[in-house]
């Protein structure tokens, strides 16, 4: 039997397939009046990072954030009515326009379901956007023609498991991965899509003269109880107006004619296959020409999680860093485009940031990431997202997205050596009685959670965590003099005064400043 894809909420808006997290872990035109502009980004969770020129984008879990001057300020499109509360799955650039995915999660039949809501395209940098809904197909939507063949399928008429986790661009056309969509396109800016067919699971490639006997469903329906792995979509890259690859939880899918034929990668059909059929991200490194992929384990018994790069356009593959759970790529070029002398490739994955200068024969981790100027800390080895940014000075920033920050490398010398500067997402104090905790709820075994209270005055300060019981768990700091501050933050990491991760549950804390009536809030572990 086929493994049933279980989608729930969990701490980051991480998305599990498989027993495995999946990120995030969709006609309106009106001026951006109440758009804030901040010195942060609008959420701590970036899922993607992507460089428009000078302009850094963001998606985000609360909706997307632009800078124009390198990270100093930000535009936060969030709580406003051309996004609202939305968060951001995937985000692209091409022609001039920019594109923003967006979802949430809805509460139906006892479990959060994710539902997307749609693509907002700006033509104007963000000033204005265009609004368009969700594709579904009509329920009368049960075939499409192929070729030679008249193939059933299955219509998807609602928005529910149905969001986009990837986008990419070939000439006038925008293509679309999602999960129960499957691989979709628009030559009309988004007014209407097309359906794409790939092969099903049990054959290696397809093409319009092959006569075909198989339904485009990626679950069981009124066609049956058959459902393809191969047709729930999940990364995508264009090459060219012809070559496209395309990721799903069945394989690596090549069309070198526009996405009309395809041929089909996967653990079992090469000689020297991908790690895993599930396959999370894709990139190209513009140096050699060769394709990388964040190939997670799918339901075969000898696929295991790890990178997988080819550079024979996908009939060989290496496989790297054995178990890691990748969730994207970047690449920093030495030399001048279209003249590279060689590349670094970086890797964002759910336990660190790795780097290799020999392609791929050793990997060296990203050290501990610590604000050079404010002595802040990342709190997570989850990284969700990498890019490497070259500046026209010649200099190179390198941008991490995590669960719990966003961090960026001024690289100077050396590998990993540069000034670090961490972008944290924080409200501010309502007064110097308040006091909150952040990313809360939060998850011991990826992150730590902040406790941001502020200092009137200097003063000794006693911080300790406390069960429901108000039995005293740890204590964080004790009688330490702190200085005058709006802003100062402290760390839990889930453990006891034993080291024990703690149990799941909600913890109270408690800050002693001075003489003053104690500071109380409210902590939930959720693991």
């Amino acid at each position: 039997m086929r493994k049933i894809f279980i989608i729930y909420l969990f701490v980051a808006l991480a998305i599990n397939l498989f027993a495995q997290q999946k990120p995030l872990r969709y006609v309106l035109e009106k001026k951006n009046d109440n758009i804030s502009n901040d010195v942060t980004q609008s959420s701590n969770t970036i899922e993607k990072i992507l460089f428009q020129d000078n302009v850094v984008w963001l998606a985000t879990s609360k909706g997307l954030s632009k800078s124009t001057d390198n990270g100093t300020s930000w535009t936060n499109y969030y709580n406003v009515p051309e996004f609202g509360t939305e968060s951001v799955s995937s985000i692209g650039y091409a022609n001039g326009v920019i594109w923003a995915a967006t979802w949430h999660f809805q509460f139906e039949l006892g479990s959060n379901v994710p539902v997307g809501t749609g693509i907002k395209y700006s033509t104007n940098q963000g000033q204005t956007w265009n609004k368009i809904p969700q594709p579904v197909d009509d329920p009368g939507d049960s075939s499409i023609v192929y070729g030679i063949n008249k193939i059933r399928a299955l219509p998807v008429t609602v928005p529910e498991q149905n969001f986009i986790y990837d986008m990419a661009f070939t000439n006038n056309t925008i293509w679309i991965a999602t999960f129960s969509g499957g691989l979709r396109k628009s030559t009309d800016m988004g007014q209407t899509w097309k359906r794409v067919v790939l092969p099903p699971d049990n054959l290696n490639s397809i093409k319009p003269t092959d006569t075909l006997h198989f339904s485009l469903q990626v679950q069981s329906g009124k066609f049956g109880q058959e459902s393809y792995l191969n047709h729930r979509v999940f990364s995508i890259l264009t090459i060219d107006d012809n070559t496209i690859y395309v990721g799903t939880s069945g394989g690596i899918n090549k069309s070198t004619d526009s996405g009309v034929s395809w041929i089909k990668f996967n653990h079992t059909n090469q000689t020297n296959p991908i790690s895993g059929n599930f396959i999370l991200s894709l990139e190209k490194n513009d140096y050699d020409n060769s394709i990388w992929a964040g190939t997670w384990k799918a339901d075969g018994s000898t696929e295991y999680w790890g990178v997988s790069s080819s550079n024979d356009g996908g009939q060989n593959w290496k496989t790297y860093l054995a178990d890691e759970r990748v969730m994207d790529f970047g690449f920093k070029y030495f030399g001048n485009p279209g003249n590279y002398i060689s590349a670094d490739i970086l890797v964002a994955t759910q336990s660190g940031c790795y780097r290799s200068s020999n392609n791929g024969s050793t990997w060296i981790a990203a050290p501990e990431i610590i604000d050079d100027n404010k002595n802040v800390s990342l709190t997570t080895k989850h990284f969700r997202s990498v890019k490497v940014k070259h500046n026209q000075d010649n200099s190179t920033d390198i941008w991490l997205g995590t669960l719990n920050g966003l961090a960026k490398l001024k690289e100077t010398t050396g590998f990993w050596s540069g000034n670090w500067k961490i972008f944290l997402a924080s409200e501010k104090l309502a007064s110097v009685n308040d006091t909150y905790a952040f990313p809360n709820p939060f998850s011991p075994d990826e992150e730590s959670i902040r406790i941001k209270y502020s200092i009137f005055q200097s003063a000794n300060v006693t911080i300790r965590i406390f069960d429901f019981g108000m039995n005293l768990v740890k204590t964080l700091i004790q009688n330490v003099n702190k200085n005058i501050n709006s802003e100062n933050f402290e760390l839990w990491n889930g453990r006891d005064e034993s080291g024990k991760i703690v149990p799941n549950g909600v913890y109270f804390y408690r800050i002693d400043i001075g003489g003053s009536k104690p500071l109380y809030g409210k902590i939930m572990v959720m693991m």
